[in-house]
């Protein structure tokens, strides 16, 4: 059998596949297993904002493996130890705390139990269009019957409000509200960043009501968005949800908070969550990060290919989207088969939405490989 078939027999359908069987990538070019060569604009859905096969992660992976691959939080841990510190570190305003999990969307599912456990209320309000995942606390978060009606019913008290409508959320807030949760770039929503002002506004009406205020950068952290964290340029919460970038492409997901969470001893807690290997490649990751400039790099070659974005002229194009290395172009037509025919000429993009063609690419992208993915979107929409 294929590769193809092999993965058809044996695995729950739950993917919608591309037919490419990619087996190795370095930087920000992937391979597939005839040999061709692709310029990579999805770095796994964001997670690989250092690029493919980084060898400071590798041996970082490596040689904590042999040490101690595995030691579940019931013992301290001095790899856990050093990146529990450097997140704090670095992360904005007050977080100085931080509960280590696997991925995303068990990121957002704890900061969901962590803001009822703190303010003994239930409500958490959300954003239409927002995504923050699909295990069932995170999916009642998320924003769209596609993805919660086969899992119906879903976990009470979640409210959607309009997204950048402070009117709308404003009108939502009761006395049961424990949180506000919301992406400050929608990723899976179409790449829509949020206005300053509207996130300064609920960080205030959550001031006002002992409301926690959860910012989703699963997608957005690490450098992504031109800043290492997309908050640093909006809004300072109470609790930053990460995962993705996180590690290098090691599976990690974390949930920094502020002194205002307090959540019961053992009503929490995750086998793998801060297990070593994972921690020492999430230092490693960062290490990368610092000394290559990978945050100030997404900031100048955004703005790059931003502009030459903006610059194609064409009329399928109504509008053109991005912060840092995040963009979006949104057509007045179906994108899906304009992404097709973008991997058929070597360049691996995303959708956000039916009509919009999401650009993530690993922070090492060159200029080069960016021009070289401009003139090929300019090819494939045509006039």
């Amino acid at each position: 059998m294929s590769i193809q078939e092999l993965e058809q027999t044996y695995e729950l359908g739950v993917y919608s596949r591309r037919d490419i069987v990619l087996v190795r990538g370095r930087g920000a070019r992937l391979f597939d297993e005839n040999g061709r060569e692709y310029i990579d604009c999805a770095a796994n859905v964001g997670v690989s904002n250092i690029g493919h096969g980084n060898e400071a992660v590798a041996r970082a992976v490596h040689e904590q493996y042999l040490t101690l691959g595995n030691c579940y939080s019931m013992f301290y841990n001095p790899v856990r130890a050093r990146l529990a510190q450097k997140l704090a570190s670095l992360a904005p305003g007050n977080l100085n705390k931080v509960f280590f999990c696997n991925s995303g969307a068990e990121a957002n599912e704890a900061a969901i139990k962590f803001a009822r456990a703190s303010t003994g209320r239930s409500e958490i309000i959300a954003a239409m269009r927002g995504f923050h995942g699909k295990t069932m606390g995170a999916l009642a978060a998320t924003w769209g019957p596609e993805y919660q009606k086969p899992f119906a019913p879903m976990l009470p008290g979640l409210k959607h409000v309009p997204y950048n409508n402070f009117a709308k959320l404003e009108a939502a807030v009761g006395g049961n509200t424990a949180a506000i949760l919301l992406e400050v770039v929608q990723g899976e929503g179409g790449v829509r960043i949020g206005d300053k002002d509207y996130f300064q506004k609920v960080r205030q009406i959550c001031d006002t009501n002992g409301i926690l205020l959860i910012i989703d950068e699963v997608q957005t952290g690490f450098g992504r968005t031109g800043t290492l964290f997309a908050c640093e340029q909006f809004v300072e919460p109470d609790m930053l949800c990460l995962a993705k970038s996180l590690a290098g492409g090691i599976p990690m997901g974390a949930v920094l908070c502020n002194d205002r969470i307090k959540v019961p001893v053992k009503s929490h807690t995750s086998t793998f969550g801060g297990n070593p290997t994972a921690c020492a490649a999430a230092l490693a990751s960062v290490d990368v990060i610092e000394k290559e400039g990978l945050v100030e790099k997404s900031k100048t070659l955004g703005e790059y290919f931003l502009k030459e974005l903006r610059d194609i002229k064409n009329s399928k194009i109504r509008e053109v989207r991005g912060l840092g290395l995040m963009l979006g172009i949104e057509l007045k037509e179906k994108a899906g088969p304009y992404v097709q025919k973008l991997t058929e000429k070597g360049v691996i993009v995303l959708l956000a939405g039916a009509t919009v063609i999401r650009l993530l690419p690993p922070l090492v992208i060159t200029k080069e490989e960016i021009d070289t993915v401009v003139e090929a979107l300019k090819e494939t929409l045509g006039r």
